[in-house]
């Protein structure tokens, strides 16, 4: 198994929130929508509101686990002719005003289309501090997890309400950085109740999980957000982001 990457932006901001007592925000737009420089724009003024870490998502045709929001602008965003090397050389430009942690979030399609030992090193070179690529299940993400380590970025997985300890036990194995927990069954967009349960399920993950869990799906306000945070280390911020820019983007 190749070593885990040294530390890294992610790492540090995670250092600083706990020292702080405080949780991670991380907001996800979809690079490109509604064109690659509003994403520069975006990101930064993100940065200065408050966020700590952001998602950037690489639009994709059949986002299957996305909701109508986010599929929209992923449609938004390739109509603008946003493609995976064209993002890398927008992180660029951020990385020349921010040194903000930042995440591609995804489907595997453009990565391997790309080749998974180019995309690693050009996003490295770019300044890109993890990646998770949402339909790479842990058993078939060891080319693309080497890689990613290699160049000292975060392979970050998932987990969900339905996974078993094995899967757990498995993800721990294999992921950095961060965990993404989906709060609930269903595509991004579908509304979060935070329950006991939620907090329960957090607990007994923590019992397996030695690095920060962050929730997402479901957040759409501040009060869920605040919720959210009380149990997790990280809130997750997408549809509700992205619905926004859909209505403001002119």
């Amino acid at each position: 198994m190749t070593n885990p990457p040294t530390f890294n932006r992610i790492d540090a901001c995670f250092s600083r929130l706990k020292a702080d007592g405080s949780k991670a925000l991380i907001p996800f737009i979809t690079a490109g929508d509604p064109d690659l420089a509003t994403t520069v724009d975006l990101v930064l003024e993100m940065e200065a509101a408050g966020a700590d870490i952001i998602e950037l998502g690489i639009p994709f045709s059949d986002p299957m686990s996305d909701g109508p929001v986010i599929q929209a602008a992923s449609e938004r965003a390739l109509a603008s002719g946003t493609t995976l090397g064209r993002i890398l050389k927008t992180v660029e430009k951020i990385r020349k005003k921010s040194e903000i942690p930042l995440v591609l979030m995804g489907y595997a399609n453009p990565i391997y289309a790309m080749g998974i030992p180019t995309f690693a090193a050009a996003a490295a070179k770019a300044g890109v501090d993890g990646v998770l690529t949402v339909d790479l299940p842990p058993e078939e993400a060891d080319e693309m997890r080497a890689h990613l380590r290699i160049h000292n970025m975060h392979p970050i997985f998932l987990l969900a309400p339905t996974s078993p300890i094995a899967r757990i036990r498995l993800i721990r194995k294999y992921a950095s950085g961060y965990i993404y927990y989906i709060s609930l069954t269903g595509v991004t967009g579908a509304t979060l109740t935070v329950t006991q349960d939620l907090d329960t399920r957090l607990q007994e993950l923590r019992q397996e999980l030695a690095l920060p869990i962050c929730i997402g799906f479901g957040i759409r306000d501040a009060k869920s957000a605040r919720k959210v945070a009380q149990v997790s280390d990280g809130v997750i911020v997408g549809s509700a982001l992205v619905k926004l820019i859909a209505e403001h983007k002119h």
